[in-house]
């Protein structure tokens, strides 16, 4: 990328270059997977919860939204938010 190319003719380090500027832009994906993967795992948590009888957050999470709970929907959602703002540090400003 073009910005990784500057970085390097400006002279700054290869661990520098690296951290600060490729793994900056490379996390907001991988952060952005994850995130699907856990509403996958939310979707298939209330089923095994369900069918071993386990009491746990994705059953809860269902259940607050089928009764309109909306400040553990509301948590949830600020939890999500939050660790995306915490990957993404371009979201800060």
């Amino acid at each position: 990328q073009d910005y990784v190319r500057a970085a390097r003719a400006k002279g700054l380090a290869e661990s520098t270059v690296l951290v600060k500027h490729a793994l900056r832009n490379a996390i907001l994906p991988v952060i952005t997977v994850t995130g699907i993967g856990l509403a996958d795992l939310l979707v298939g948590a209330p089923l095994t919860e369900t069918v071993f009888a386990w009491p746990g957050l994705g059953r809860m999470l269902v259940a607050a939204v089928g009764q309109r709970d909306l400040p553990v929907v509301m948590v949830a959602v600020l939890l999500f938010a939050v660790i995306y703002l915490l990957g993404d540090p371009r979201l800060r400003a």
